[in-house]
């Protein structure tokens, strides 16, 4: 859960999220716990987004992920998406 505590790595994934899904707000807006395309989160993110966000999360960190529920279950968080990255470093190590 190392990526969970990296602070500099989850401002980077929202930096990444806002760039990629072309949103007018701080990185600072979004809450590292919060369900990114659920309406609570506010941000109105859809499918094309979530396409969006696995494309940068593939270029920027060689994440790739294919299957829509894998997706969810690994990048619906800023935290999720942190450890992710991180098990996935562990893993090519």
């Amino acid at each position: 859960m190392i990526g969970a505590d990296d602070a500099n790595l989850r401002r980077q994934l929202k930096e990444m999220v806002i760039e990629e899904c072309g949103l007018a707000i701080s990185a600072a807006a979004i809450d590292d716990d919060c369900d990114l395309f659920s309406p609570d989160s506010g941000l109105v993110l859809d499918s094309i987004d979530a396409l969006q966000i696995s494309m940068g999360l593939q270029r920027r960190f060689g994440l790739r992920i294919v299957d829509p529920k894998e997706f969810r279950r690994r990048a619906s968080t800023v935290r999720l998406m942190a450890e992710s990255v991180l098990d996935l470093s562990a893993d090519r190590q």
